[in-house]
């Protein structure tokens, strides 16, 4: 398993201190790239997010990851992922600008797809129902563009007609392309198009992940029809890591915090907030009644609402809705998740293996999250990547 590392660029309104906070977060991130390049993972990836405010700031991620190209060595750099629908990202530039990062970084970009989520459709006036097929396009026309002197499409959505991409990326025949997956109809898109699988799930068991991977490598092998001019079939999950001296300094430095703070800002800013909610005040009913409930308490009763998952589900519902948890009950919760990674050394590599079992070829560990000071970032990362050569590292495809 490669050890990679994930980056939303989060800055909570608690950092905004001084004029020049955001150029300071610019800058913070640049400098943990480099310490990524130089501990050796293997690929930096970066979200495409807009509007977001707190949560990201990765506004224009082409821009930030060929900055990171050019002040690294060896560091991939992936875009993960670009907004597919054509009103974020028209086909034609997502080609010359991925073309352009692959001249740049000498071959080492990495090129994710999405279809992004409701805020980001309405504010670019995106019709949602036309997502899924808009990306899918995109997948079927970039190699085109990449590797063809003139390519033609007549598709609902959009018209060309003897249109010359340049220039054609460094890498022949083009850079690998993933898709961002979060539910199981995206991991069996993204293995009937031969594309990687960059699983975004949130809060994900390690039961679910498995499954996840069934469904992606089995619709690799029986629906296949690749869109590219190769199949990158490798997965990479994605989750929080971070890793200190002690459990005792983790706790100080805010990790727990930090989860809890993601959590409610994704479930927030995708919209999802009101029915998790919902769903944990169900679970906490049925944690002080376990016989009531009625039809729903049925379904609920199907989850141990004691087990480690729906007690942080319970945790997370009672902060989101606005309740003062103690920071070491908000600790002792989530550090007891296996889809967390948190701790000393011994326990971030018990995690990582945890990982390395289900079969996942790379672990993009989420380290800068929400207001974890930028010097117990850095830390986290050199402790982390003082772990890679523990593990068998596949090379970024």
């Amino acid at each position: 398993m490669r050890l990679d590392i994930f980056s939303e660029m989060q800055h909570p309104k608690e950092r905004w201190s001084g004029p020049d906070h955001e150029h300071q977060l610019i800058q913070e991130t640049l400098e943990q790239a480099r310490l990524a390049d130089e501990m050796g993972y293997g690929v930096w990836w970066q979200v495409e997010h807009h509007t977001a405010v707190e949560f990201s700031y990765s506004s224009a991620p082409e821009i930030m990851l060929t900055a990171i190209a050019r002040s690294t060595k060896n560091l991939h750099v992936g875009h993960s992922s670009v907004l597919a629908p054509t009103r974020f990202n028209h086909p034609i530039r997502v080609a010359e600008r991925a073309a352009f990062i692959d001249h740049l970084s000498g071959g080492r970009f990495q090129l994710g797809l999405a279809r992004s989520t409701i805020p980001e459709w309405r504010t670019f006036n995106i019709e949602p129902d036309s997502t899924r097929g808009q990306m899918q396009q995109a997948f079927e026309l970039i190699p085109k563009l990449w590797t063809q002197d003139k390519v033609s499409w007549d598709g609902p959505d959009l018209r060309l007609k003897d249109v010359s991409v340049i220039p054609k990326p460094y890498r022949k025949p083009h850079p690998p392309l993933w898709q961002a997956c979060s539910s199981p109809a995206s991991f069996e898109q993204a293995g009937r198009n031969g594309v990687g699988a960059l699983g975004v799930t949130l809060w994900a068991s390690p039961e679910e992940v498995a499954e996840m991977i069934h469904i992606y490598r089995e619709a690799l092998r029986t629906r296949c029809e690749p869109v590219g001019a190769f199949v990158n079939d490798q997965v990479a999950f994605f989750t929080f890591v971070h890793c200190a001296d002690s459990e005792r300094e983790a706790m100080e430095n805010g990790a727990a915090k930090a989860a809890a703070w993601y959590t409610s800002g994704s479930f927030t800013f995708f919209e999802a907030k009101d029915a998790f909610v919902k769903t944990a005040a169900e679970l906490e009913v049925l944690a002080k009644d376990p016989a009531g409930g009625g039809l729903t308490g049925q379904y609920l009763r199907k989850k141990d609402p004691n087990a480690p998952q729906s007690q942080a589900q319970r945790l997370l519902g009672r902060i989101m809705g606005g309740e003062q948890v103690p920071d070491e009950q908000v600790w002792e919760v989530l550090s007891a998740q296996d889809s967390l990674i948190v701790g000393t050394q011994d326990q971030v590599r018990a995690g990582l293996k945890r990982y390395q079992a289900l079969g996942i070829d790379a672990l993009m560990s989420f380290h800068q999250v929400g207001a974890l000071a930028h010097d117990k970032v850095l830390k986290s990362i050199r402790l982390t990547g003082e772990l890679i050569p523990e593990f068998r590292t596949p090379a970024a495809p």
